[in-house]
């Protein structure tokens, strides 16, 4: 399942059909809409929710956000049945909530509104045959309120020593293009609402504590989105680039983990960037993955401003330009990789002290910040965190987080000028 980014082609002159292959922004051009006739399901019947105290807590409780109101919605059908090929253990809880919409799938009886399921294990990977614990309704999907309201509801309801919380959809990581809103992550076509980046944080903030975040979506691994929810989360996994095809493969990264429930946060970011990895890389299918851990997020901002210092007063605009029209870009032409821009302007500065400034801070990215990343296919100058460098100045940016603390936005204001 590809969650592909919400884009217009007014905003920044692209398109769905530049993508070759598989296009998930438009399912329908793939054939994805099949008629299933003939065969009439009876959604399965509301379970009772399991009473769980705190002695009973298992070690992990995996919440998954699956929004599939929009053109996705078959693919929310396909995980949840990657999934059930797992199934919940008796140390590991799998949750999810997942959205339908009308006039995309119809199959597995075709429901339209919101369930929350706890997932068992079947062998039927063309139904999900897991108990519905609630039936929603109709619910705004892209209301941070809801995403909040998901997590504490699982968390209450299925505890456990540590918690991880996967968002599920289209994502398009930060941006706001001249006259339109903010970007982010979780559309749902039916309210016509999504989660922007600060709402993401206002969301965790509302969660408590989450021991690993990861957005099964597009272009989300960016310190302006990290730095939103780095108070609320110890580990977050995310692509730089759009994901490709299946997003999550999720058995892949269930089957270890319920195997092994005892393993650490970090172990598990890990496993979830190299499951993602390993199945596009057997397939012969670009990709980006990596694993970031929020507590090094502050001592990231003193060596970023210390490389905006240094740059500025060097004067080399042009360099600077140069370099990142030249740096390894995303699906959204502003999306640098910050390393691989950092190694074109230092080939090319004559500046001593932002050539030195410029190696501290690659080395924080790369050998501190970046616990892990894995690259498929051509994006071997993906080093694991994507930042927003664009051609022109965009005001809305200064109310991020990231832009409060670090001189990034001052930086991108001086070599646009």
């Amino acid at each position: 399942m590809l969650k592909k980014l919400v884009m217009t082609a007014v905003a920044l002159s692209m398109s769905a059909s530049l993508y070759a292959g598989i296009n998930f922004d438009n399912p329908k051009a793939n054939n994805f809409k099949e008629e299933i006739s003939g065969v009439e399901l009876v959604a399965p019947a509301p379970a009772s929710p399991e009473i769980v105290t705190a002695d009973k807590a298992k070690e992990w409780t995996i919440m998954v956000f699956v929004n599939g109101k929009n053109n996705l919605e078959e693919y929310a059908l396909k995980d949840m049945n990657e999934m059930e090929m797992i199934g919940s253990s008796d140390q590991v809880n799998i949750v999810t909530e997942v959205g339908r919409i009308s006039g995309y799938d119809s199959s597995d009886g075709d429901w339209k509104t919101a369930r929350r399921y706890l997932i068992k294990k079947d062998a039927n990977t063309n139904k999900i045959t897991s108990p519905v614990v609630q039936e929603l309704g109709k619910v705004d999907m892209g209301d941070y309120k809801h995403l909040a309201d998901f997590a504490n509801w699982a968390k209450t309801t299925y505890p456990a020593k540590k918690y991880m919380l996967i968002v599920w959809n289209h994502g398009a990581g930060w941006i706001k293009s001249r006259g339109l809103g903010d970007k982010g992550i979780s559309y749902d076509d039916e309210t016509g609402n999504h989660i922007d980046t600060p709402q993401l944080g206002l969301a965790l903030k509302a969660m408590g504590k989450i021991d690993v975040y990861g957005s099964d979506a597009c272009l989300m691994q960016m310190p302006e989105v990290d730095y939103e929810i780095k108070d609320y989360v110890d580990y977050i996994v995310g692509s730089e680039e759009t994901e490709p095809g299946d997003g999550y493969t999720y058995n892949l990264l269930l089957g270890p983990l319920v195997a092994k429930p005892t393993m650490g946060a970090e172990e598990l970011g890990k496993l979830a960037v190299n499951a993602y990895s390993d199945h596009y890389q057997s397939i012969g299918e670009g990709s980006t993955q990596s694993l970031v851990k929020t507590s090094l997020l502050n001592g990231f901002i003193p060596v970023v401003n210390d490389f905006v210092a240094a740059t500025m007063a060097a004067g080399e605009k042009e360099l600077v330009k140069t370099a990142l029209n030249s740096a390894q870009s995303y699906a959204y032409a502003e999306n640098k990789d910050m390393s691989h821009f950092l190694t074109l302007y230092m080939a090319s500065t004559k500046n001593a002290d932002a050539k030195a400034k410029g190696k501290i801070l690659q080395d924080y990215l790369l050998n501190t910040l970046v616990l892990h990343n894995r690259v498929t296919g051509n994006y071997s100058d993906s080093k694991g965190l994507a930042i927003y460098m664009p051609g022109y100045v965009n005001s809305t940016y200064n109310e991020l987080a990231w832009a409060k603390v670090s001189q990034w936005d001052e930086f991108i204001g001086w070599y646009t000028k």
